[in-house]
């Protein structure tokens, strides 16, 4: 089998670990839940890429600039 595919299933470990993250109230997690997020972002893209997704590299994109705000508000 091809290892690139077994790639979505950290992709999507990392998006739920991060989801649960920046719904923290402490800053130290939520700042680990943006930077996990990154890391599923680009995850995502290299999966993506492979098998042809462009929309979901687009959307990891969008995210990605969505995540680097969210760890820039959080330092604030």
């Amino acid at each position: 089998m091809d290892w690139i595919q077994h790639v979505q299933w950290p992709a999507m470990a990392a998006t739920l670990l991060s989801a649960w993250l920046v719904a923290a109230q402490s800053r130290t997690r939520r700042k680990w839940g943006f930077w996990i997020f990154l890391l599923s972002n680009a995850l995502w893209i290299v999966w993506g890429w492979h098998d042809h997704a462009y929309a979901l590299i687009a959307l990891q994109i969008g995210l990605a600039f969505l995540n680097v705000r969210g760890v820039a508000k959080n330092e604030t």
